[in-house]
């Protein structure tokens, strides 16, 4: 049991794990990003790969995502304007990749019949949906915090989490979100009045390590890397700074899924590989998001 003190990189690294959480928090722009991931779309080209998405939900997504400098909005004529992925954009997709694999691993799922064999089996969840998933788990207030800091001890009472990962907060604040975690399966209380990760929040380890790398990466010009066949160079328009922290937008009303189960299975079935064309390979959504506490699968 590690006791230890986080590395003094942790702030800083911690800081851009949380921001860049909260750039993805705000429901579908996870499915916004990997709709234009291989090549830039107009406006009216979105509705049909996005087709739950109601009218009005599109136009804050695509503005939330620009202004953080992971979307630029090319004008090429008044009414010919195409949204495309800058370089900070297109270098999301290898953390894409890490975070899908981990919702696919340890995100529960219900058993269906094999439409060949009759056979019940795991579902088949869209990668954009276990991206969406897993980020719902981790972008709560205080629970990227919470599990960064038993990440870095192993084991810690409820005490040394609220002075770590709340400073500032009474030691009673620490409760609330680590109930969440529990009740998520990312955190366990260790039975002599300390908590520590699950096997599935220990395997967040590589998440953070890939969201923290993003992060931290020098920002280049949207248009240095720009892919072959994105047609001419973008507007004067320029995206601002990816790390600007935007306003949560309010999800749509929708119903709650009617389970209370945890959001981690507790012997996951080995999930396909992953390639960034297999994202929109699976029914969408699965299901809808709980407005607290995370997916509920």
């Amino acid at each position: 049991m590690a006791t230890t003190a986080p590395p003094p990189s942790t702030p800083n690294d911690l800081l851009g794990v949380t921001k860049t959480l909260d750039l993805l928090a705000p429901r579908w722009s996870v499915w916004v990003l990997m709709t234009i991931s291989s090549q830039p779309l107009r406006y009216a080209e979105f509705k049909p790969r996005l087709p739950w998405l109601a009218d009005g939900q599109l136009h804050p997504r695509l503005r939330h995502l620009t202004n953080a400098g992971v979307i630029e909005r090319t004008e090429y004529a008044p009414r010919h304007v195409t949204y495309g992925l800058t370089s900070r954009g297109a270098a999301l997709l290898p953390v894409f990749t890490v975070i899908a694999a981990w919702g696919d691993t340890y995100l529960e799922k219900d058993l269906v019949a094999n439409k060949s064999t009759g056979e019940m089996e795991p579902e088949r969840i869209a990668p954009a949906q276990n991206i969406d998933d897993a980020v719902a788990l981790l972008a709560p207030r205080h629970a990227t915090p919470i599990l960064w800091s038993l990440q870095a001890r192993g084991t810690a009472t409820a005490k040394t989490l609220a002075t770590e990962a709340m400073p500032g907060y009474g030691l009673t604040a620490v409760y609330k979100p680590l109930e969440r975690l529990v009740a998520d399966g990312l955190v366990t209380s260790s039975g002599t009045g300390g908590y520590q990760l699950t096997a599935g929040g220990r395997a967040l380890a590589p998440v953070f390590q890939a969201i923290s790398a993003w992060a931290t990466a020098p920002t280049v010009e949207a248009d240095a890397r720009r892919p072959r066949g994105w047609g001419a160079a973008p507007s004067q328009n320029r995206s601002g700074p990816w790390a600007t922290t935007p306003t949560r937008l309010p999800a749509p009303a929708v119903p709650a899924a009617p389970t209370s189960r945890p959001a981690l299975a507790t012997t996951p079935p080995d999930g396909p590989a992953w390639q960034p064309g297999d994202l929109f390979s699976h029914q969408t959504p699965a299901r809808p998001i709980s407005p607290a506490g995370g997916p509920r699968r």
